[in-house]
């Protein structure tokens, strides 16, 4: 062929492929999402950050192969905020004005959260997942993560007939999610005929904990809740075995799930509770497909499955949830479909109202290195948060 002809040809094939070929799917041709999960990979929460992790990516993974959020893919950032409050801002900061980030969801302290609304001030949807203290209602904020009403108003009257819990001592790390979820506790305890012998905040740094122990043995409390956070709630459970004091009070943690059991150890686990919207081996289908969903994707080594690593898979799926519905990213839109807003999830099917969701919430008691459910509260309103 001359070199005339063959110009001529190729052009004449390019244009006709330019004209027939078919375009590219709007997911793939669409530039991402980007989506700033905050979490904690370092201090005392850090060993919750791998099952976070874990649970996010699967979540990003399952909705692009779905086609993404509004027909484009999301790009998960990671960014580490198991540090204080104003280094947490800098790192959110950074992924939104630096990364341009459209959304955030968010595994953290609530000291954390306060910081994080106040920097994004609605401008951004943020969805905060984790237990909480509850009275949460910044604009363009929503929240899964389960509330003192759900955690504590049925279960403490549960453990006082059954298993005669009435002299409380409180004991938790000094900011405002234990202050706050314990100044709810009194009044659940004084319904159920008990009372409070004892309350103490410790910093998060505690590793010594002899004279707290000395102080609870010494009140005669039978019943101790925990609102202790990662490693300090493992030094105390460890060290509250170690005095004998398992054969004389129950404990109760809203933050003890399987990481942190496996930490204290089967040996320590003597009468402890825990309450949450979730555990790893709760027997309805949708935990147990999302169970081995998990398993399968990362390993029989991965990071153990718990209710904080599987709010963040939610939390994804609720920013999907409202931006589909709202039919935009924006905080201001998804402000005025909030309520209403469904998705199906390993807990079940969940429906945002007054920015937060109501849940089964379950009281497990832990039997050596597991959890073993001993009751199930269906469908546990989150109590009055807004307005």
């Amino acid at each position: 062929m001359k070199r005339r002809d063959f110009i001529k040809t190729s052009l004449g094939v390019a244009v006709t492929t330019a004209l027939t070929a078919k375009p590219l799917t709007s997911a793939l041709a669409a530039s991402p999402i980007k989506v700033g999960i905050l979490i904690p990979l370092s201090g005392p929460a850090g060993l919750f950050g791998p099952s976070s992790q874990n649970c996010a990516q699967m979540a990003v993974d399952e909705i692009n192969a779905a086609g993404g959020i509004l027909g484009r893919p999301i790009e998960p950032l990671f960014a580490d905020v198991g540090g204080p409050p104003a280094d947490a801002t800098q790192a959110a900061l950074k992924l939104w004005k630096g990364e341009k980030a459209e959304a955030f969801i968010g595994m953290h302290d609530s000291a954390v959260r306060g910081a994080l609304t106040n920097l994004f001030k609605g401008q951004v949807p943020y969805i905060y997942t984790p237990v909480y203290e509850g009275g949460e209602c910044s604009p363009g904020t929503y929240v899964i993560g389960e509330t003192p009403e759900q955690q504590l108003a049925p279960v403490i009257p549960w453990l006082a007939s059954e298993k005669g819990a009435s002299k409380w001592y409180l004991i938790g790390n000094d900011y405002n999610w234990p202050r706050d979820t314990n100044a709810a506790a009194k009044g659940y305890i004084e319904a159920s005929g008990g009372t409070v012998v004892g309350e103490e905040y410790l910093p998060f740094t505690a590793d010594n904990f002899d004279s707290n122990l000395a102080k609870i043995r010494d009140t005669g409390a039978n019943a101790v809740l925990i609102t202790l956070v990662g490693g300090a709630s493992v030094g105390f459970n460890r060290a509250f075995a170690s005095f004998g004091l398992a054969d004389s009070a129950i404990r109760l943690g809203t933050l003890i799930e399987e990481n942190t059991l496996a930490g204290i150890g089967a040996e320590n686990s003597k009468g402890l509770y825990s309450s949450a919207g979730y555990f790893a081996n709760i027997d309805t289908p949708a935990a147990k497909a999302f169970a081995e969903k998990y398993a399968a994707k990362f390993g029989a080594d991965a990071a153990a499955l718990n209710s904080l690593g599987e709010s963040c898979y939610e939390g994804v799926l609720l920013l999907n949830a409202l931006a589909e519905r709202a039919k935009s990213l924006s905080a201001a839109d998804m402000d005025a479909i909030a309520d209403g807003t469904s998705y199906d999830g390993p807990r079940g099917a969940a429906t945002m109202s007054d920015r937060h969701v109501a849940k089964d919430i379950y009281l497990a008691e832990a039997d050596g290195a597991s959890f073993h459910v001993v009751k199930t509260f269906a469908n546990v309103d989150p109590g009055k948060n807004c307005g």
